[in-house]
């Protein structure tokens, strides 16, 4: 059982450690491949943008990462430990290390937001209903929602239910986060003030991060790594932080992804001036 601590833990400031390792992962449902061959490093502390047109197989890759679905053939390791091979007990007990927020929030809407945060506290860790109340106010604090103790999910903003999701997923102070489209639904005030506390979160807590998302403007603000998943190839294309990959990459579909296809247009616009 886990005992969650009533204050955040300090970031590691020592040299950046490999924190999740993926080495010749391919991913297929029956015969259909996905992507294939995918070899890249998350480090400690990292926001870690996965990336690529709709289709590629990001969230796909989410569910491998988090211990949903199998690889066909490759390995996945936290903190070098290899996640499948694990007895599942032990594969149960780091799992426990990540939180999740869904692309939806999936917050239980019959449910308040305490006892939606409280869910894990109380299946996971032996604290009594007094430490469990403590704790999910002091989550709710933590991404702005002090107060909304008693609220329902119908009573709030799309970008306030999508804190409180986060607030569920920092109950058991996680070491690595992992979000699918967090940004979704959301409206450019509210995408900014969410994209703000993650990387609140990383500096802080120093949690790892590790984010699928398209959104441009949040992947070249906040990630300091990624990896682009190629439709095409069905493999990775491109590594590095994004805004690098904006200034130096020269291959045509991570360019046109960058720049939501204006590289293409100029390009064709350059020829036709030439004519």
């Amino acid at each position: 059982m886990l005992t969650p601590s009533t204050t955040p833990h300090p970031p590691d400031l020592s040299p950046r450690q490999v924190h999740i390792s993926v080495r010749e992962l391919t991913m297929a449902y029956d015969d259909f491949m996905v992507q294939k061959d995918m070899d890249f490093d998350v480090l400690r502390g990292e926001i870690f943008i996965i990336m690529g047109a709709s289709g590629c197989g990001k969230s796909t890759l989410l569910r491998h990462l988090i211990g949903l679905k199998p690889p066909v053939t490759g390995e996945v390791f936290f903190d070098g430990q290899n996640l499948w091979k694990l007895p599942p007990k032990e594969r149960q007990s780091m799992l426990l290390k990540m939180g999740i927020l869904y692309q939806s929030g999936a917050l239980w809407s019959s449910m308040t937001l305490a006892e939606n945060i409280a869910l894990p506290l109380t299946a996971h860790t032996p604290l009594s209903a007094k430490e469990i109340a403590d704790l999910v106010s002091l989550k709710l604090a933590l991404v702005g929602l002090s107060g909304f103790e008693s609220f329902y999910p119908a009573e709030i903003s799309g970008g306030m239910q999508k804190r409180a999701a986060l607030a569920r997923a920092l109950a058991l102070d996680p070491e690595i986060l992992l979000f699918d489209e967090p940004s979704a639904g959301l409206d450019p005030i509210s995408a900014r003030r969410l994209d703000r506390l993650i990387v609140h979160l990383s500096e802080s807590l120093g949690i790892t991060a590790v984010i699928v998302t398209h959104d441009l403007a949040s992947l070249l603000d906040i990630g300091t790594n990624s990896v682009f998943l190629d439709t095409e190839t069905k493999t990775i294309i491109a590594k590095g932080p994004p805004d690098m990959l904006l200034r130096t990459s020269t291959h045509p579909t991570v360019k046109e992804f960058l720049t939501r296809g204006q590289s293409k247009r100029t390009a064709t616009s350059a020829r036709e001036a030439s004519r």
